[in-house]
């Protein structure tokens, strides 16, 4: 058996690796930086761990699981699943960004709630304001946020909320989407965590996003498909939404001409939510229990459902 490892490690957390692996041999590739020597490593493999090319899967006869370094999967959905699923185990690291993707949600509604994006830009220029910035600012106490998705980040998110006592609600699948439209007339904050698959796709057309109240905030830290890029743009040239957070676009990186570059009250985050100085070693601890279960022929967690497409 061989373990292949596509990680940013140390040198200590490789070493860390070799002795949970004990006389497994290991093959340490750099992410986004594949050699021969790494496909041929990968092809020979048994276990693998990191979010390797797609490409190699069906031709990685020896592959019996696949520990992806990241939650989506959306990469992987296009390959014959029926097939590959039955002999290869895929699981994700579901559960490890809950806290800074929450974390990063929460600090972007803040931001634009008491102003700090017009506040930086002030100070990059060096200008005192000549305008009363204090009745702009607003209180995120009391505010009525809707969630779409109702997963670990959405459940973290929801903790962080309850100290300013807004009112949270998670959008699940057991709701449909007229349930949704009910909701968006009164939601001060519309945050998005859905997972990329073609029931999601969309979700947020024009006719949604006029629904949300003047003023709304809206956050997408799950996949930029949700939304329809050019409705958003326009709502928020036309000053209908009040600002938006956004970790995720539909294409990234963002190109310099696009028009979401430019519009107002917009924070652009880079798909950065899911990291801290502890993401190696939280994804580190989910492929250890799962060497665990491996080897002792136990079931693994956050084992991917390709028929749901997460």
């Amino acid at each position: 058996m061989r373990l292949y490892v596509e990680l940013a490690l140390t040198a200590a957390e490789r070493e860390r690796v070799r002795a949970l692996a004990g006389d497994v041999p290991v093959w340490f590739a750099r992410p986004k930086e594949h050699t021969a020597r790494d496909a041929e490593a990968f092809a020979g493999a048994r276990v693998a761990v990191g979010n390797c090319p797609p490409e190699w899967l069906p031709a990685a006869h020896h592959l019996r699981w696949l520990q992806l370094s990241s939650m989506g999967v959306d990469r992987y959905v296009g390959l014959d699943w029926a097939t590959l699923g039955r002999r290869i185990t895929v699981t994700n690291v579901s559960g490890a960004f809950a806290d800074p993707v929450a974390q990063t949600c929460l600090a972007g509604i803040l931001a634009l709630y008491r102003g700090v994006d017009e506040l930086v830009r002030l100070g990059e220029r060096r200008t005192w304001s000549d305008r009363p910035l204090r009745p702009g600012l607003r209180l995120l106490t009391g505010a009525s946020v809707v969630v779409l998705g109702a997963g670990t980040i959405a459940r973290r998110l929801a903790e962080l909320l309850a100290p300013f006592g807004c009112r949270v609600t998670l959008y699940s699948r057991r709701m449909t989407p007229a349930e949704l439209d009910t909701l968006l007339p009164g939601t001060d904050v519309l945050v998005g965590l859905l997972p990329g698959t073609p029931e999601t796709a969309g979700l947020l057309d024009a006719t949604r996003l006029a629904l949300l109240p003047p003023g709304a905030i809206f956050v997408n830290a799950g996949r930029g498909s949700l939304v329809d890029e050019a409705a958003l743009v326009a709502a928020l040239r036309e000053g209908r939404l009040g600002g938006a957070v956004l970790d995720v676009t539909a294409t990234e990186p963002l190109p310099p001409g696009h028009p979401l570059w430019s519009c107002p009250n917009t924070l652009l985050t880079q798909h950065t939510a899911g990291g801290s100085d502890r993401e190696s070693e939280q994804i580190l601890e989910i492929f250890e229990d799962n060497w665990r279960r491996f080897v002792a022929g136990r079931p693994l967690r956050n084992v991917v459902q390709w028929s749901r497409g997460f």
